[in-house]
């Protein structure tokens, strides 16, 4: 994701990430922080045309900032096609 390019010595400690069917793409929203320092924290939006591309997306920020399983929450929001709700 582009949101933390050139970002210099940032520690970040959780993952929150939201992905969102949305006109047939994924929307992944993330913000990350470190729960010792309040000032480190960023936060982004960016767009995957499949599923695996935004699951992808989180996967590769969570090993590029060591962010263990356990301190990462995700939230997927998808279009049921039966009836058309989301859920």
């Amino acid at each position: 994701m582009k949101l933390l390019q050139n970002l210099p010595n940032v520690k970040f400690t959780r993952l929150h990430a939201h992905i969102v069917e949305e006109d047939g793409a994924f929307t992944v929203r993330v913000r990350m922080l470190n729960h010792v320092d309040q000032e480190q924290s960023a936060w982004g939006e960016e767009i995957a045309a499949t599923f695996d591309m935004a699951s992808s997306m989180i996967g590769s920020l969570a090993d590029e900032f060591s962010i263990p399983e356990q301190c990462i929450s995700i939230k997927i929001v998808m279009r049921r096609f039966k009836d058309g709700t989301l859920h």
